[in-house]
């Protein structure tokens, strides 16, 4: 199933304790077009590290921003 109305979705998210049984929780999620000469595998491997770079780089904005 390779064509050009071929999409992949990839979304990831994640927990952060707060402490005092406060949680905060962080979800993101890109769907995105198969390319030109691009496989679906490809696609979403494209796509599910973009959302897990996105995803890394906002737990860590959380975390600053939880410990200021």
């Amino acid at each position: 199933m390779e064509n050009s109305e071929t999409k992949v979705n990839v979304a990831l998210g994640y927990t952060l304790n707060l402490g005092n049984f406060q949680s905060l929780r962080i979800d993101i999620g890109v769907e995105d077009s198969l390319r030109s000469e691009e496989h679906v595998g490809d696609a979403f491997n494209r796509v599910y590290d973009f959302v897990e770079q996105k995803l890394i780089a906002k737990i860590q904005e959380a975390k600053t921003e939880v410990e200021e």
